[in-house]
């Protein structure tokens, strides 16, 4: 009987973060973002590649890669998905709200499962749909400047753009997990800034132990999966996404911890 009676009370934690997020608005605000700014970075930083193509070397032109070109929006895409992930945890601290969700569902770990469940589900849809969308329209305009384009048919091109949904879709867990463990949004805003964009940026001062890090950090080994040309500093794409997501993995452990211990 204590069986069904779990997976019952999984199933109401699960309709209750899924009923608050759709009813907050900072969460279609967010959305609404995702895509305005995403398409629009697509659009723009396509818009000009014609004459870049024009000028181009011989070996440029054989590292032409126009799939991963139209992706490239996971760049602003990733910290606006981010933003979404942490609010979710840490909109209930801000308002109070989370003594009503414990009371609610008592038991912590259920709870913080149905809001990894809830947002893994609206970011792999947001996601996927951002992605896929940037690389059509990234791919019409470079065929309205006549330059080399792709299309999904294409070998790898499929992979790439699925790639590019998962791995937004990892930064929004991992963003949870920054924001169980803070409990503040501009902290754990803070934090995801300076692993997707400090960190990367400053990874060429590591001393030589750390560079393997590197291979699977956000923003750097983990996106190689964008691209359809091989890149030789990240021969297996797919293994460096794969330790990517077991660092995030690793991350939401330590919030499932951190949760079940304080009192609130």
């Amino acid at each position: 009987m204590s069986r069904p009676a779990t997976r019952a009370g999984f199933g109401h934690a699960l309709r209750a973060e899924w009923v608050k997020l759709r009813s907050l608005r900072s969460t279609w605000y967010t959305l609404a973002c995702l895509f305005a700014v995403g398409i629009g970075i697509a659009f723009l930083s396509m818009s000009a590649v014609g004459a870049e193509h024009g000028g181009a070397s011989a070996a440029q032109r054989l590292a032409w890669d126009p799939t991963e070109r139209s992706l490239t929006t996971y760049v602003v895409a990733q910290l606006i998905i981010g933003v979404l992930g942490i609010l979710v945890v840490t909109s209930e601290y801000a308002t109070g709200l989370v003594r009503t969700s414990l009371a609610a569902t008592p038991r912590r770990s259920r709870l913080l499962a149905a809001k990894v469940l809830v947002v893994t589900a609206v970011a792999a849809v947001a996601g996927q749909s951002l992605m896929v969308t940037a690389f059509l329209l990234g791919q019409a305009v470079l065929a309205g400047q006549g330059v080399p384009h792709a299309g999904l048919g294409d070998p790898g091109v499929l992979p790439a753009v699925a790639g590019g949904g998962l791995y937004l879709a990892a930064i929004a867990l991992l963003a949870i997990g920054l924001g169980a463990i803070t409990r503040a949004t501009a902290g754990a805003l803070a934090t995801l800034v300076g692993i997707v964009f400090l960190v990367p940026a400053l990874s060429g001062l590591f001393p030589s132990w750390l560079q393997g890090l590197v291979d699977f950090w956000p923003s750097k080994g983990a996106v190689a999966v964008l691209a359809t040309v091989p890149d030789p500093a990240y021969p297996h794409p797919w293994l460096n996404l794969g330790g990517m997501c077991l660092g995030v993995a690793a991350v939401l452990a330590v919030a499932f911890v951190v949760f079940g211990r304080r009192d609130v």
